[in-house]
């Protein structure tokens, strides 16, 4: 319940900041161009707010849980009304003049005025179109570059890795062994296993590995990222030897009299190396008596435990960057910020090509909701982790909101180039067929996605 409430509390606070920013982004350019912006929101706030304020003959004007607003708030139009809303699944900036997800039709049937988005230039429209996209990149880059100049760039070089890799049955399927170490992809080394890696694998024709070490190479199907999909088990982890770090208290572990520090190397007899072996030598032994082989101190030892229901031990496993030396990069101010934009660029392009594998079958059943967007969070709070999954969140948001897609920015920045090119506007009537029509795909899309999370969570 604490992991559930920590992720909860996670993703709240990074969408709020990136509906912030993106809303924030059409906010400062409509009021560039003197386009009104009647109301600007944090969270959704159907029948009422939390709390509402509005600048009125240059006082600031406060009301709170209120189904609607003072008459007082009507009496500048002009100004704009913040608020807080009750719902914490994003915001609005509402703009005059402008067809959008409020259906505001009584509005568009009065006849134009000056300060409405309709009656500007189509290029004024465009860039206040473009804004929120725009201001949800340029923070995701600022994000990057902060991390890197305030934690530097740590990762485990993949040479480092003496154990290599497990994998999962759609590795092995291609001709994958565990205790494979990456060399390179279609002759790119790869140097870390990460996003970028994975898709160089999936991409590549030819991966060449570290075998019982000699250089063997194995050959990548077509349909490598579809295969890693449908097992839903990933693709590869880091091989590590079983090594305790902390002992639970009361467990088969602590009343076998093992400490931190000890090396376990084999259940009754038998050799394994890697934790992954151990674990599940131990969940084949549930219920059984079972003798561990241990080093300490050099020195191989062994104890006779009885494994409970669970088939576990009951200790901490030392974590891989305690076991295998890290690098870690430095990075100066001046020296992060181009560092973050390539870091940006980089989570853009690879977010981008993605996007192909969601019009699989496999990739659309893999398609997540607010429970899959939360899981990206740490289970314990770190703000480093914290603020890198935001900045993919704001890179993610960012695109999807460029998609040419009615109801979404870029639905609009399309009809706008369609206006420019044609040099005449889509109807009023044909924008509001678009916008409905926008907003049933995008409900259908949500409603699909947080099944596709109720459905994992009920039958995983």
């Amino acid at each position: 319940m604490e992991t559930f409430l920590i992720r909860a509390l996670e993703l709240i606070f990074s969408l709020s900041i990136l509906v912030l920013i993106h809303e924030f982004g059409h906010f400062i350019f409509s009021r560039i161009f003197k386009v009104r912006v009647e109301r600007f929101y944090m969270f959704f706030n159907p029948l009422f707010s939390i709390f509402r304020v509005k600048r009125i003959h240059g006082k600031l004007r406060f009301s709170w849980f209120s189904r609607k607003a003072p008459e007082a708030f009507a009496a500048e139009p002009d100004k704009t009304e913040f608020g807080l809303g009750w719902v914490p699944l994003g915001g609005y900036c509402a703009i005059s003049g402008m067809i959008d997800e409020s259906m505001n039709t009584e509005q568009m049937a009065q006849p134009e005025q000056p300060w409405e988005f309709r009656t500007k230039p189509a290029w004024q429209r465009l860039l206040i179109m473009v804004a929120g996209v725009l201001f949800n990149f340029i923070l995701a880059l600022f994000i990057y570059s902060a991390v890197l100049n305030v934690w530097g760039d740590e990762y485990l070089p993949i040479e480092n890795v003496e154990m290599g890799f497990d994998f999962s049955p759609a590795g092995h399927e291609i001709g994958f062994v565990d205790g494979d170490r990456f060399v390179s992809a279609d002759g790119v080394k790869l140097e870390r296993f990460n996003d970028v890696a994975l898709r160089q694998i999936a991409d590549a024709s030819v991966v060449t590995v570290i075998r019982d070490n000699q250089e063997q190479t194995v050959k990548i199907p077509d349909d490598l990222m579809q295969r890693i999909m449908a097992g839903k088990q990933g693709f590869a982890g880091y091989r590590f030897p079983t090594v305790i770090k902390d002992v639970q208290k009361g467990s088969v572990c602590d009343q076998a009299g093992l400490f931190p520090g000890d090396s376990l190397t084999a259940i009754n007899g038998k050799t394994l190396a890697s934790f992954s072996d151990f674990s599940e030598t131990l969940v084949k032994n549930k219920n059984r008596k079972i003798q561990l082989t241990y080093y300490r101190n050099g020195i191989a030892k062994t104890t006779d435990v009885t494994l409970g229901e669970d088939g576990k031990l009951g200790f901490y496993i030392k974590p891989i960057n305690e076991i295998y030396s890290m690098q870690k990069v430095e990075f100066s101010l001046l020296a992060s910020i181009p560092a973050g934009i390539d870091k940006g660029i980089g989570k853009l392009t690879g977010y981008a090509s993605d996007m192909k594998y969601a019009f699989t079958k496999e990739g659309a059943k893999s398609l997540g909701g607010f429970g899959a967007i939360g899981s990206l969070f740490p289970p314990e709070w770190d703000w480093r982790n914290f603020w890198e999954t935001t900045a993919f969140l704001s890179i993610i948001l960012a695109f999807m909101n460029i998609l040419p897609i009615p109801a979404l920015d870029g639905g609009h920045i399309m009809f706008l180039f369609y206006e420019i090119i044609a040099r005449r506007k889509p109807s009023d009537k044909f924008m509001e067929y678009a916008q409905m029509v926008g907003m049933f795909l995008l409900f259908a899309l949500l409603i699909y996605a947080n099944g596709n999370d109720l459905y994992r969570l009920i039958f995983k």
